[in-house]
Order: C-alpha cells, then sequence, then structure tokens
C-alpha cells in the first residue's frame, strides 16, 4: 500500500499503514546504510516523498492539517511532538 499510494497526499492513513512502512525503511535504510553508505542514502532519498505522502494522509486521518508534518523540523521536540501526534488513534471526523 506504501508504494502504490505514493503520490497521494490526499485522503488518510492509519496507525498500522502508516508505522509499518517507518519500521520497513528504518530497518532497511540501517542494513543499506552498514553496507553502503551511499545505498542507504540513495534508499532514503528514493524513500522520501512516499514518507511524506504517508505521513500527511497520517495527519488526516487524526483530524489535523498535512501541514503539520512540518513541526518535525523543530530540533528535538518537534521530531517527539510528531511521533505522539502519529501514534494518536484516528478521528472520525473530517481533517481540518
Amino acid at each position: 500500500m506504501f508504494y502504490k499510494r505514493w503520490n497521494d497526499f490526499d485522503g488518510r492513513s492509519t496507525r498500522a499503514e502508516y508505522w509499518y512502512p517507518v519500521l520497513y525503511m528504518f530497518v532497511a535504510g540501517m542494513i543499506l546504510g552498514a553496507i553502503n553508505q551511499w545505498l542507504g542514502s540513495l534508499f532514503s532519498l528514493i524513500n522520501l516523498v512516499p514518507a511524506i505522502a504517508v505521513g500527511i494522509r497520517r495527519m488526516h486521518d487524526i483530524g489535523k492539517s498535512g501541514w503539520w508534518m512540518l513541526i518535525c523540523l523543530i530540533p528535538l521536540i518537534g521530531g517527539i511532538w510528531f511521533i505522539v501526534l502519529a501514534a494518536t488513534p484516528t478521528k472520525e471526523e473530517k481533517y481540518a
């Protein structure tokens, strides 16, 4: 599902649809980075747009705007805050 909807920035993604690709990208990125740093960097670059898309859909699923992804740009606190938001259960109302 992650690669099928790589360019879909509208709609929703459940917690599982978000966290399984995050786990996959982390493990695969670590393995490829250990083998060859360029390979790990290339893998990260290839998965950049799909990761942003699934993050935006996850924010929509909890009732927030996709612009909340930018909270990650705040050092330390922003990343923690985004993890908390991404772990939040689904809200049934339409996203803002």
